[in-house]
This record gives structure tokens, sequence and C-alpha cells, in this order.
């Protein structure tokens, strides 16, 4: 698409067409898609954040003033759309460390009431990520074989062994 032709398409565009609307949206679906994997490292991201760029720039078309390439338009919505993405999944990663945290410090006074050690190792394996936990806490605690756990959380064999020894192996590394 040429600059001529494209300038045609914004006007029609700005003045309702969904069809005009559409083609701009092919000319530089790949372009900020594209820019969006390289920002996000993560083309399922990249996908959802170019379905809210498109969305916002179909909601807000009307106030494209054109001092600007539509693509340099896009990738600014992109950048600020991801952007606040990061800055929702750092508030939600604060979140969900308070509630750890609050959460061991209730287990560690649970333990200590009823008389027993809050040990080391227990504060390395509350710290653990729950997909690393669970497998170890199945296998060392309650017994279970590496088939068994894997048929119950609908994993590879191996990936739970992987887990189980790299959890432990993180555990040892850390207590010592």
């Amino acid at each position: 698409m040429n600059e001529r032709e494209e300038k045609q398409l914004i006007r029609a565009a700005i003045k309702g067409s969904d069809e005009a609307f559409t083609q701009l949206f092919q000319a530089h679906y790949q372009f900020v898609y594209k820019y969006l994997v390289k920002v996000s490292l993560d083309p399922d991201l990249a996908e959802d954040l170019m379905q809210e760029t498109m969305l916002k720039a179909y909601i807000h078309f009307s106030s494209f003033k054109g001092e600007s390439k539509l693509s340099t338009w896009f990738i600014s919505i992109a950048s600020r759309l991801f952007i606040d993405h990061q800055r929702k999944r750092k508030r939600e990663r604060r979140r969900q460390e308070k509630l750890q945290a609050e959460v061991i410090r209730k287990m560690q006074w649970n333990v200590t009431i009823n008389g027993f050690e809050w040990t080391e190792y227990m504060a390395q394996f509350a710290l653990l990520d729950p997909t690393i936990r669970t497998p170890i806490l199945l296998r060392h605690f309650y017994g279970y074989t590496y088939k068994e756990i894997a048929h119950m959380l609908g994993l590879k064999e191996g990936t739970v062994k992987t887990r189980v020894h790299h959890g432990m192996k993180k555990i040892r590394k850390e207590w010592s």
C-alpha cells in the first residue's frame, strides 16, 4: 500500500468506514505484531496485546490526527498496553509475595505452637514455586510414585522427576 492509498483509507476510516479500517489493520498487523513479540518475548501475550491494540485503535481512530505515521500511532498504543500489562503483573507479583509471606508466618507459628521446630529446610521448601513444591510434597511426604504423581498432575513422568530433582537440589544448595 502506498502513502496516498493509506491517506485515503485513513480519511475513510475516520469517517467510520469499517472496511477502510480493516484494510489498514491488515496492512499494519504483521509490523505491530512482530514488535510486540520482540518486546514481550511471548507470542501468546503479543497476540492478546495485538487484539487490544487494534480494538483501542478502532475505538479511538477518530482521534488520529495524521501528525505521525499510522504505524507509529499503532506502536505507541501497543507500547502503552504492554507497559500497563507489565505494571499489572508487577503489582500481582507483589501481592502474591505478601500473601505467601503471610501464609509462611502462619505455618511457622502453627508448627511452633504445636511443639515442633520450624527448620531452615521447611522455610526453603515453603519458598519453592508450587509447580516444584507439589511434586516434592507428593513424592517425599505422601510417598506416591513418580508415575502416580505424573498421572495426578497431568505431566510426563520425566517432568515430575526433573521437578523433584531440581527442587531438592535447590533446597540443598540454599541450605548449605
